[in-house]
């Protein structure tokens, strides 16, 4: 595969071949930066880790460049900050047993370009490559512009394929903004009890973002656990640790369909739901 970044690079952590790695690939993921694929792709993680028959690859779209810094990272460079992120994005594929890690190394700023085709060529080639079944993203109400960005290129390299070689699930995740918010009956619920252990390393392997004052990990954490304790206020927890998504499916089903109309129907009857409930107490 030949990406139009020089900067590209595709990492296998268990040494197989790059073409190899990606074919197995049962569960994708496309995030925008370097501990997105931690955060809110976890079950995709958690479904591969140690199974033979199922293989997680992780695409990170952009190089990281823009990061904030503080502490021993106070004064590097946007290049230095590049690869020290590179190497933690590495280190989480490595501890998670990611068939493969994707480095499309695209600025921010080309992501979100609506007009610049590469983005959506490079997912293309990968998702021919992968044939996987299950795809993880960001969701269309994340607050991030590059996250939704990446949200929308990946839905139009999608919709270049043919009906029946399009993936058969989409899932948009947590990062930038919870799901909390929707609609019991909207929720995709994740459970992601098992494996407690793996889920924090996945995070905290991102030394730069955490001493450099975005604590991540403990706040991934507690996002999780708050999903799972909060979700049904009349029963006990089923579970301790919960990542919510939205089905984008429908987005790859139907191409007439309008992503921005579509997340405006969950954000409808989130209304709906709140006003009726007022009106029947007050």
């Amino acid at each position: 595969m030949k990406f139009h970044n020089p900067g590209s690079e595709i990492y296998v952590p268990d040494g197989d071949s790059a073409d190899q790695a990606v074919a197995r690939t049962t569960h994708f993921a496309v995030g925008a930066h370097q501990d997105d694929l931690e955060i809110m792709a976890y079950h995709g993680i958690l479904e591969c880790f140690g199974k033979p028959d199922k293989h997680f690859t992780g695409v990170t779209v952009t190089n990281g460049a823009g990061s904030p810094r503080d502490d021993l990272y106070a004064r590097y460079s946007d290049e230095e900050m590049q690869k020290v992120r590179r190497v933690e994005q590495r280190k989480a594929a490595y501890v998670g047993e990611y068939s493969a890690q994707v480095f499309l190394d695209y600025t921010s700023g080309a992501v979100k370009d609506k007009n610049n085709p590469d983005v959506v060529a490079d997912l293309q080639q990968l998702l021919s490559a992968a044939n996987a079944k299950v795809v993880y993203t960001h969701n269309l109400a994340d607050k991030h512009d590059t996250h939704v960005g990446v949200t929308l290129r990946l839905i139009q390299a999608i919709r270049n394929f043919a009906p029946g070689a399009r993936p058969e699930k989409l899932y948009g995740c947590e990062v930038w903004r919870g799901l909390d918010w929707l609609n019991d009956e909207d929720k995709v619920v994740f459970d992601i009890s098992a494996h407690e252990n793996l889920a924090m390393s996945l995070v905290g392997v991102f030394d730069s973002q955490i001493c450099g004052g975005k604590r991540y990990d403990l706040a991934t954490a507690g996002r999780r656990r708050a999903n799972a304790t909060y979700l049904a206020s009349h029963a006990t927890d089923v579970a301790t640790s919960v990542i919510f998504g939205v089905d984008l499916t429908p987005l790859i089903k139907d191409d007439q369909l309008d992503p921005a109309k579509y997340i405006n129907s969950f954000i409808d009857r989130f209304a709906q739901e709140v006003s009726a409930r007022l009106s029947k107490l007050r």
